[in-house]
């Protein structure tokens, strides 16, 4: 999962603020305008979005609103636009906070920790993925089926966590591989698809008719639920 995206058409300026977030040891993906940025979300989970205002074709302003009615993450807009007034259309649309350009480094950093702290704190609360008779403890890295524990590989513990976690979103097979095995993996792709029917073989009640993970042709898989 990408820990931040940044929407702002000023190259230069994007690739400072990317630069500084990695050094900090955040991940961070860049796009040029409201539509590219739109489609990334689309088919990648994010974390935290940094947002400009002045964007060619589509404002900030409407890629906030856009963003708000579809993604449940951290709205951060950076504008040069400066008065009350734009922070209040920003705020009311669905924006966390709004930083007027320019903006330190350090402040950029505290406001992105705190967002994010204070996101994971309402979502991850208890660290628990439930869905029936199925619970994931993401701090015990346990999974309990039908009150028992089930017994699952790391890998596909991960799997199952990744699906769950985006429950109702379609997600890539190359993305969910790259998210689990890694970019550099020697494995083949097509071990994704063995983990899954395993995974399908412990969590489904009737494994040739899945309930919970249904495969999204051409695209990969989603977790559904019961």
């Amino acid at each position: 999962m990408t820990d931040i995206l940044i929407i702002e058409d000023n190259a230069e300026l994007a690739e400072v603020i990317g630069d500084f977030l990695q050094v900090e040891g955040y991940s961070a993906v860049i796009a040029g305008s409201g539509e590219e940025g739109l489609a990334y979300l689309a088919e990648h989970p994010v974390k935290l979005l940094l947002l400009d205002i002045m964007l060619p074709e589509q404002d900030g302003f409407t890629v906030c609103r856009l963003v708000r009615e579809k993604f449940n993450l951290p709205i951060l807009i950076m504008s040069a636009r400066h008065g009350d007034d734009n922070k209040i259309i920003g705020l009311e649309l669905g924006a966390d906070d709004y930083m007027e350009k320019p903006f330190s480094a350090n402040l950029l950093t505290a406001k992105v920790k705190a967002h994010l702290r204070r996101s994971y704190d309402m979502n991850d609360n208890k660290q628990l993925l439930a869905d029936g008779d199925l619970t994931v403890n993401r701090a015990a890295m346990q999974v309990i089926k039908d009150g028992r524990p089930l017994m699952l590989t790391v890998k596909e513990y991960e799997l199952l966590v990744l699906l769950m976690s985006n429950k109702g979103k379609a997600l890539r097979k190359d993305w969910l591989f790259q998210q689990v095995w890694g970019a550099d993996s020697f494995s083949e792709p097509s071990t994704l698809t063995v983990h899954i029917n395993k995974l399908r073989d412990k969590i489904e009640h009737t494994p040739k008719e899945p309930k919970r993970i249904i495969t999204v042709w051409g695209v990969g898989y989603k977790y559904e639920g019961l």
